[in-house]
């Protein structure tokens, strides 16, 4: 399965930017895209891993249970 590495505005609205095979490949581009944002871009950058695009959307969108803290 392949990396997808995304861009995601503050209304949640996805552009995926690029597809990389390998992690380290994937995790050097996401490096150089977020040191490369100015100061006052409010976008972020991730990378996700699916099976295809359309996966990788829906998980980027699904909200995540907070942890419970504590129970340990």
């Amino acid at each position: 399965m392949p990396y997808f590495i995304y861009r995601i505005e503050t209304d949640k609205t996805l552009e995926q930017l690029e597809t990389f095979p390998k992690y380290r490949d994937a995790i050097e581009k996401a490096r150089e895209l977020r040191a490369a944002q100015t100061a006052g871009e409010t976008a972020t950058v991730k990378i996700i891993f699916a099976q295809n695009p359309t996966e990788a959307e829906r998980l980027l969108l699904t909200p995540r249970e907070a942890p419970v803290e504590g129970d340990d």
